[in-house]
């Protein structure tokens, strides 16, 4: 039952920045995420000033019933790269494509504003991510900075 009622919920979005209460709420969440897969914060302190919530121009937030649910933020790297940031879908929410969708959102965004690619880091161990991102077609490529200095980062690329 509880399944069936998933499916049905509608989901909502919107466009806001990183100073979004929404959205700094998910980056405090996935911070302390973040430290639990590595040992603690400790192992990733040098790269947390590159990901600073309100570094991030553009982000959308999924909610439901008014309550956001789901996160991806947009943030320029170049002049023909964008970085996807802290794409997020609460625990009980996933697997009803909410991720699938704001990854949508966030390519048309990077595509409106003119960048040719986007890029992204993660990690091998956030296999659900790894999943997404490889089916919706980007491709494992070098460590950009300053990720190229981060043990455990990995980096995709879609060609937009």
């Amino acid at each position: 039952m509880i399944e069936t009622e998933r499916l049905l919920l509608k989901v909502e979005y919107r466009w806001t920045d990183g100073k979004d209460e929404d959205f700094h709420r998910f980056y405090i969440e996935t911070e302390a995420y973040y430290s639990r897969i590595v040992g603690g914060l400790k192992n990733r302190q040098a790269f947390v000033s590159y990901n600073l919530s309100e570094s991030v121009s553009d982000v959308i937030i999924a909610s439901i019933n008014g309550t956001a649910v789901g996160c991806a933020g947009l943030k320029p790297y170049s002049e023909s790269d964008a970085e996807i940031k802290r794409v997020w879908v609460e625990p009980y929410y996933r697997r009803n494509h909410i991720a699938d969708e704001l990854m949508n959102q966030i390519e048309r965004k990077a595509m409106e504003r003119g960048f040719q690619r986007i890029i992204l880091q993660t990690r091998p161990i956030m296999k659900d991510a790894v999943g997404l991102y490889l089916k919706r077609g980007y491709c494992q490529i070098e460590n950009y900075p300053p990720y190229d200095q981060l043990d455990g980062a990995v980096c995709f690329a879609k060609v937009l």
